[in-house]
């Protein structure tokens, strides 16, 4: 299906690796402009020569710390003199973990998980929206996560930051209705990415094996999904990429679960 993405300028917060990686290929492949903004440079320049090779015209990486508000707006004025003074379509897909139960996080995790995971992305929108609003079209899609609507106790900060992306993301999508601008949420499930790998290999399971994976997720913690298996990051990619298109017409204020199969609505 041709999402009318041809040409369309994205950005991409969190786009060099995972399921950021896989949103912005989607998007490439339907033949937008991306930019994939995060930390690492070489992570970044390596992402935008593959989205290149896929198909987007004029793929670039920006380097940025997204807590740094200062930064982020370098970032969007760069990107507006690119690409003339208009942006289509904004992902954040970031979301830094603190893992811990609420007696041992710090100080420190929490604010780590709330600068990076909420105040990134308020700063993110609040660069864009001129890009946004100065666009025929424009979208929105904010990553939140399954665990907000099925809580872990080694995560109380991570999904509490998630909670709040999720609140923001719905004050947008009534403040900027009268632009006839969309914004959603996407809330993965267990996929298996490199922090979820990571955990299983310390448990002693081949975490490249989803169906491994969801075993352990089921042991450990209790919270399988109906299918037997994790996700997989490019899973992911074609629901923020339809979300973030023209094809979306009329969806905006919605939180779609992209988890395998739960008991939550």
């Amino acid at each position: 299906m041709d999402l009318g993405l041809k040409n369309a300028a994205a950005v991409v917060v969190g786009g060099g690796r995972g399921m950021g990686f896989a949103s912005a290929r989607c998007l490439a492949e339907d033949g937008a402009r991306v930019a994939v903004v995060g930390r690492t440079p070489d992570v970044l320049d390596e992402a935008a020569m593959a989205l290149t090779e896929i198909g987007s015209p004029d793929a670039v990486g920006l380097a940025a710390d997204i807590t740094d508000a200062d930064q982020v707006q370098r970032v969007f004025d760069e990107i507006g003199a690119r690409w003339g003074g208009q942006l289509n379509i904004l992902v954040n897909a970031v979301g830094p973990e603190a893992v811990g139960t609420f007696e041992q996080l710090t100080d420190e995790q929490w604010r780590h998980a709330f600068d990076g995971g909420v105040m990134g992305m308020v700063h993110c929108v609040r660069s864009a929206l001129p890009l946004l609003r100065a666009a025929e079209w424009a979208r929105i899609v904010n990553f939140s996560a399954h665990s907000t609507q099925r809580q872990s106790v080694i995560l109380p900060a991570y999904t509490a930051a998630k909670a709040a992306v999720t609140s923001v993301s719905k004050n947008l999508s009534l403040l900027l209705a009268k632009d006839e601008i969309m914004v959603n949420v996407v809330s993965p499930g267990s996929i298996a990415s490199e922090a979820l790998i990571g955990w299983a290999e310390s448990v002693g399971v081949d975490g490249t094996d989803p169906y491994a994976l969801m075993s352990a997720i089921d042991e450990h913690f209790g919270h399988p999904a109906h299918l037997p298996r994790a996700g997989l990051p490019e899973e992911i990619g074609p629901v923020v990429a339809f979300l973030a298109s023209r094809r979306n017409s009329y969806m905006t204020g919605a939180n779609i679960n992209v988890d395998g199969g739960s008991d939550f609505t």
